[in-house]
């Protein structure tokens, strides 16, 4: 679907390599830019679910507690400052090096004989505030043409998706997300409580930074490629529960598959509802992930 509809039928004998026509369309506009949409997703619902179940705290997730915050920012400065003279491809790194460092100073600052969830959200908090604070201060002393694309990238966008953006994304899924599926069993025993899980042998602050990791490696991947889509992470490991239950092993695949599901249907409007302006993915997601989050509060206010 877009400006140009493309029947089902003709798509499948486009994949199967038997169909002739629509090449450049299928090849190069939509069909990448579906499958970043799928990883991203997945990305940010897997890492939105991993910092539920390490703060046990149903409103956590990658872009609340600042670890997509920290990624934005390091692509902006890399967008100002270096964009043009510097090869894109180094764009990716830059987000991924925000969002590591952020993620390691809010752990740092949260740490006294350990680190506490609620300590870590509150801290997360804060330094999201200063790091949207810096942003916003970077645009504001750079020139109209970079402050626009910064505000799109902001937002979220999946527009100009290519088949090497699919490429490079897919390892850091494919490795990251069985990863944690193995040790699935371990967050299983964290949700009863840091008590009760070392007394069962579970070295508690050594999982907890692992886990962190790779929530944090998946929210920066997934911010590098497509810009800071916000809301992901909270909705789909919910919706995922509501459907499977709380087992931890198996809410993996399922968040990531609602994730994906989330972030194509918001492309998807964005490039079809308001023909022929494409806009951000992420200002849906934001539209149906504020009322959600309000939700979420309003359940969550005499617990």
């Amino acid at each position: 679907m877009g400006s140009r509809f493309i029947p089902p039928t003709d798509v499948l004998l486009h994949i199967f390599g038997q169909g002739e026509g629509n090449t450049f369309v299928l090849n190069t506009l939509r069909i990448p830019r579906t499958l970043l949409a799928v990883l991203v997703g997945a990305a940010l619902a897997v890492s939105g679910l991993i910092l539920q179940g390490l703060i046990r705290n149903p409103l956590a997730s990658p872009d609340i507690i600042g670890i997509t915050s920290g990624a934005s920012f390091g692509a902006i400065m890399f967008i100002v400052f270096w964009m043009g003279t510097v090869p894109i491809a180094y764009q990716s790194l830059w987000a991924i090096a925000g969002a590591f460092a952020v993620s390691c100073l809010i752990y740092l600052l949260s740490w006294k004989k350990g680190v506490k969830p609620i300590t870590l959200v509150l801290m997360g908090i804060g330094i999201s505030a200063i790091m949207k604070a810096c942003v916003t201060f970077t645009l504001v002393l750079s020139d109209t043409m970079t402050t626009t694309k910064s505000y799109i990238w902001l937002t979220g966008s999946l527009y100009g998706s290519t088949m090497k953006d699919v490429i490079a994304m897919l390892p850091w899924v494919l490795i990251i997300l069985p990863i944690v599926m193995v040790l699935a069993r371990t967050m299983n025993v964290k949700e009863l409580g840091d008590d009760l899980a070392t007394g069962l042998g579970v070295k508690v602050q050594a999982k907890r930074l692992f886990f962190l990791l790779m929530s944090v490696t998946l929210a920066g991947i997934a911010v590098a490629f497509a810009g800071g889509i916000e809301f992901v992470g909270l909705m789909a490991p919910h919706v995922a529960r509501m459907i499977i239950g709380r087992s931890f092993i198996a809410l993996v695949p399922a968040s990531a598959l609602v994730g994906s599901i989330l972030v194509m249907l918001a492309d998807l409007v964005a490039r079809t509802a308001f023909l022929p302006l494409d806009v951000p993915a992420g200002v849906f997601t934001a539209a149906i992930g504020a009322p959600f989050f309000i939700y979420l509060l309003y359940q969550q206010r005499n617990r």
